[in-house]
Formats: C-alpha cells, sequence, structure tokens
C-alpha cells in the first residue's frame, strides 16, 4: 500500500540527495537495487505543479503523473511512455512510498516541447513548457542519471562496482598455461616500422613498451595495471612468473587481446615508417597524446 506500511518487499534507500537541475532543488536517490529515482513530490516541484488531482483509468495504470493526463498531450505520452512502467515503490522508513525512475524527467519535457513545436498546447500547460525547456538546457549538459549518481555520492560505489565486473570478465582466478600468442609477424611489422633488424627476439625493452601501447592499452582501461600487480616483477631484469597475458580470462581477456594484436598487425602492414602510422592509429583508438609510446 503506497503510503502504508510495508506489505511485501521494496528495495530500500541506499543513497539520498538533493539534485539542482535549472532553477530547482529536487529529491533524489539511488535504490539498493542501483534504480535512480525522483521523489513523487519532486517530479511535480520540478515542474511548479500541485500534487492534486486524478487522472483517468487509463493514466492511473500508466502510473502518469497527474498533471500531465491531459487529453491533447495523449499521442505525445503514448510516445514517451509507450510500454515503459516509471513508477517505483521503495521502502523508506518502514513504510512503502512511490516515486519515479529518473529517466521520467527528460520524458515529460520531450511531451511538452513536442507538443508546443506541433503548437498544440492550452494556455495553462504554455508555462509547463518553458519549464521543460529550462530542465532539457540543464540535461543537456549531463544525463540525469549522472547529476543523481555526483548528488548522492553514488558515483564512487558505482565505479568500484563497474571496476569489479570488469575484473571478473577479463583477469582470471588462475594463470592460464602459456601458449605463443604473439605472432612473429607482430614484432615484425613493428620492428620493420621502426627500422630495426628483427631476429626472432627482441633486442630492446622499448619493443615492451610499444606492445603495451599497441595492445594491452587498448584493453579495457585498468586491465594492464592489474595484470601487472598480480604479477609483479621479480628482479632488476624485469623478469616476471607468468607473460601478463596468462593472467587474462580465456573467453573474454585473451579472446580481446588475440584480437587486438591481429587487427595491430594488419594496420602496420599498410604504412611503410611509424611516422605514418603512428598518428592513423593514435586516431582510430582516439589515443591522447599524453599517452606515450
Amino acid at each position: 500500500m503506497i503510503g502504508g506500511t510495508i506489505v511485501g518487499k521494496a528495495p530500500k534507500i541506499s543513497y539520498p540527495g538533493r539534485v539542482n537541475i535549472g532553477n530547482k532543488e529536487l529529491s533524489c536517490a539511488v535504490l539498493e537495487d542501483g534504480t535512480r529515482i525522483l521523489t513523487n513530490t519532486a517530479v511535480f516541484q520540478a515542474f511548479d505543479r500541485p500534487r492534486k488531482g486524478k487522472p483517468s483509468e487509463e493514466y492511473r495504470l500508466k502510473n502518469v503523473p497527474t498533471f500531465i493526463a491531459a487529453n491533447n498531450l495523449k499521442p505525445y505520452i503514448d510516445q514517451e511512455f509507450k510500454d515503459e512502467d516509471f513508477a517505483v515503490q521503495y521502502e523508506r522508513n518502514g513504510r512503502i512510498m512511490t516515486g519515479y525512475k529518473a529517466e521520467i524527467l527528460p520524458c515529460i519535457c520531450n511531451i511538452y516541447l513536442s507538443a508546443r513545436d506541433d503548437d498544440v498546447l492550452t494556455e495553462n500547460q504554455k508555462s509547463l513548457a518553458v519549464a521543460a525547456d529550462i530542465l532539457m538546457r540543464s540535461l543537456a549538459k549531463i544525463g540525469i542519471i549522472a547529476l543523481i549518481d555526483e548528488a548522492t555520492g553514488y558515483q564512487f560505489e558505482r565505479d568500484t562496482r563497474a571496476l569489479q565486473e570488469l575484473f571478473s570478465q577479463y583477469i582470471a582466478e588462475e594463470f592460464l598455461p602459456w601458449v605463443k600468442t604473439f605472432p612473429d609477424e607482430f614484432y615484425i611489422q613493428m620492428f620493420r616500422l621502426r627500422g630495426w633488424d628483427y631476429k626472432g627476439r627482441l633486442k630492446t625493452p622499448y619493443a615492451g613498451q610499444l606492445t603495451n601501447f599497441l595492445v594491452y592499452n587498448r584493453l579495457p582501461e585498468g586491465i594492464l595495471e592489474e595484470l601487472k600487480r598480480l604479477n609483479p616483477i621479480l628482479n632488476k631484469n624485469g623478469y616476471r612468473k607468468y607473460k601478463l597475458f596468462q593472467g587474462l580470462t580465456e573467453k573474454t581477456g585473451y579472446k580481446h587481446l588475440v584480437q587486438q594484436i591481429s587487427t595491430s598487425t594488419t594496420m602496420m602492414r599498410g604504412f611503410d615508417t611509424w611516422e605514418e602510422f603512428e598518428p592513423v592509429f593514435r586516431k582510430a583508438y582516439n589515443i591522447p597524446d599524453e599517452e606515450k609510446c
């Protein structure tokens, strides 16, 4: 029951906050299941509307906020909401409350702005289009999800969780058996572009740095650092017990690495010098100048 004692399970608020959008400060939260919400009051406050009135049965079933439940807006509501139910029940202080998924805000804005463009708004609704315009200008700078994550402090938890999930996909629990992974052709092409003689062995540590640039650094951010941490250098000669690629998961990490080796090799074949190749490679992977090779 909304606003009543808990009967069933509903996610609790993990990270409450207040988000500034346009000239409004709105109550928001991240629930324990990761859902970002705006409170019921916040959605009405965003458009300076009072919480009153009852929607028709059709709109009630869609959980549409009462202030947009107007017949002239129906085509736009149907277009924006489709089959999405934005209403969310959550627990606060032992009671079940109803809020809305944060994504409802740009949807409501789109409803009013589209209706304004089609010149179908009533006089009473035109002020809502102005509010929608202000809100959308704010949201254009940074999305509603990012705003709520920043306002509640969830961005730090989010980043930690995302990194943990990424590591579980790429970093193996046990080192893989060694198999020849970098084909000779990869180093033949690298050495050719650098003007070095390749005799089947890497004579310069710089080749390892270039390997990181071409391959390991093109894996998701943080993977190379984690591979190095789990497989540290054991002596002054740079010896590691395992090759870095042995720390990758066979299904995702190793597969990505092999694909990157192949792609880099193919690209190198198309150039005569490193000076010609490097800017094209950087552009292809959007590599900043700060990343040296």
